[in-house]
C-alpha cells in the first residue's frame, strides 16, 4: 500500500480509502436496525481493507446505516484506534445543530472523535452560503475541533467549478472532496488550487461516478488493455501529486482485488502505461462538435445543465459509453443539487447560449441528439420509484423506531 500526506492535516493515508455507502442494507432506515448480513458484510470489508493495509474509512450521516455499520465492525475487529482514520460527514444548517449532528454521528460510529468531518454537500451557492455564514455550522465544526470531537474539516462537493474555487479560498478547510477523473477532467484547477493551498484532495467514487468502470464499453475494455478500466482511472488520478486518497466503495472480495491492483508503487504513469494513455488521449480530438465543458453557456433559461449533458455526448461519441450515459442522463430531474439539472427535452430552442459558445457548437441540436439517444422513461420510472422506496422507509422508521 502506498500513503500520502493528507495536506495541512498532515496525516498520512493510504491511497485507497474503503468507502461506507455500498455496504448491504445500507441505506434502509430505520438507521439504528442492523441486519446480521449488513453488519457481516461490513465487519468482512472493514478486515479486508486492514489487511490490504488500508488505513481510511469514510461514511456520512446522509449513507442511512453507514456510521452504525462502521461502528459495529470497528468494535468487532478491535483494531487499536490509532492505526486508522475514520472520516465522516453531514450538511447542519446552523450552529446549534452542528453540535448534536456530531455528538449522534460519534455515537453511531462509538468513536471519541472523528479524524476529519466534511461538511456535506457544498453544491451551490445557497448552500455555500449557508455552510460559511458567521455563526453557522463550519463555524461551530471549528469549535468542535477545538474540544476534540473533531480533528480536521473539509468539504464534500458536487459543485460546478467556480463553487468548489471559492470555497477552497474562503482557508476554512483543510480538505476537500471532489469529482476529478479521466473522463471528468474539468475540476483540474480546483486540484491544482487545492495543491497550493495545501489541502487535502479525497476523489469521490473513481469507479462509478468517474465511468460506472466496472462495467465498461468495449471499445474503453480494447483502449485500456493490459490495465482494466479501474486500473487506467486510478492511475490517471494518482498520477496527479496533489491527489491523496481515491474513495472505492468495496463490498465483495472481488472489489478488493480489482482496486488493489491499480497501486503502481508510485510510478503513475510508467513505460508500460504510457501508451494506454496516449490511446485514450487520441480519441478526444475526433469527437465531432466536442462540448469542451467551459460553461459558458450557463445558465441555461430551462434550467438544462448543458455541459454536462454534452460531457454524456462526448463519452457516447468518442468512447461508446452508453450504459454509463443513459444511467447519469436519466438521474436528472430527481437529485435536486446532488445532479442539478432538466432534461434536455425542454430546451426551447431559444439560442441564449449560441453566442457563448466558443467552440461555435449547435447546442439545442446537439441537446436533442443526447435526449434522443439516452433517455429511458423505464429507468427514470425505476429511479423514481427506489427514490419513493427509501423515502417511505425512512418516514416508517422515523414513525416506528424512534
Amino acid at each position: 500500500m502506498e500513503y500520502r500526506r493528507f495536506g495541512k492535516t498532515n496525516e498520512m493515508l493510504s491511497v485507497i480509502t474503503l468507502g461506507g455507502m455500498r455496504f448491504k442494507h445500507g441505506w434502509d432506515a430505520p438507521r439504528e436496525r442492523l441486519p446480521k448480513d449488513a453488519v457481516d458484510n461490513c465487519i468482512d470489508s472493514t478486515r479486508r481493507a486492514f489487511d490490504a493495509g488500508i488505513n481510511h474509512l469514510e461514511t456520512a450521516y446522509g449513507y442511512v446505516k453507514g456510521e452504525h455499520l462502521f461502528g459495529a465492525a470497528l468494535r468487532e475487529i478491535g483494531r487499536p484506534r490509532g492505526e486508522y482514520k475514520v472520516m465522516t460527514k453531514g450538511a447542519p444548517m446552523t450552529g446549534v445543530e452542528t453540535r448534536a449532528l456530531v455528538e449522534k454521528q460519534l455515537a453511531a460510529l462509538g468513536l471519541d472523535y472523528v479524524d476529519f468531518y466534511g461538511w456535506h454537500g457544498i453544491n451551490n451557492e445557497e448552500r455555500f452560503q449557508a455552510a460559511v455564514k458567521p455563526g453557522g455550522p463550519v463555524e461551530a465544526l471549528h469549535r468542535l475541533r477545538e474540544e476534540g470531537l473533531i480533528r480536521h474539516i473539509g468539504f464534500s462537493t458536487h459543485a460546478p467549478l467556480n463553487i468548489i474555487l471559492k470555497a477552497i479560498e474562503t482557508d476554512l478547510f483543510s480538505f476537500v472532496n471532489l469529482h476529478y477523473y479521466y473522463f471528468f477532467q474539468r475540476h483540474l484547477p480546483a486540484v491544482q488550487r487545492a495543491g497550493e493551498k495545501d489541502l487535502g484532495v479525497f476523489i469521490i467514487s473513481p469507479n462509478e461516478k468517474g465511468g460506472m468502470l466496472w462495467n465498461p464499453s468495449e471499445k474503453v475494455r480494447a483502449l485500456c488493455q493490459p490495465l482494466s478500466a479501474i486500473e487506467f482511472n486510478a492511475r490517471f488520478c494518482l498520477s496527479h501529486p496533489e491527489v491523496t486518497t481515491l474513495s472505492m466503495g468495496m463490498h465483495a472480495p472481488e472489489h478488493f482485488r480489482q482496486n488493489l491492483a491499480a497501486l503502481g508503487g508510485g510510478e503513475y504513469f510508467s513505460a508500460t502505461d504510457l501508451p494506454v494513455k496516449e490511446r485514450m488521449d487520441a480519441v478526444w480530438p475526433t469527437i465531432a462538435s466536442r462540448c469542451t465543458l467551459c460553461d459558458e453557456c450557463l445558465p441555461c433559461p430551462e434550467g438544462i445543465n448543458i455541459p454536462e449533458v454534452l460531457r454524456f455526448r462526448n463519452l457516447l461519441r468518442g468512447f461508446d459509453m452508453k450504459a454509463y450515459g443513459r444511467y447519469r442522463y436519466n438521474m436528472l430531474e430527481g437529485k435536486g443539487h446532488w445532479f442539478p439539472g432538466r432534461f434536455a427535452s425542454n430546451c426551447t430552442e431559444c439560442g441564449d447560449c449560441l453566442p457563448r459558445c466558443p467552440e461555435r457548437l449547435d447546442i439545442p441540436r446537439l441537446l436533442k441528439e443526447t435526449h434522443r439517444r439516452l433517455f429511458s422513461l423505464p429507468t427514470v420510472l425505476r429511479n423514481r420509484f427506489a427514490d419513493l422506496q427509501r423515502q417511505g422507509r425512512a418516514l416508517f422508521g422515523k414513525i416506528f423506531f424512534r
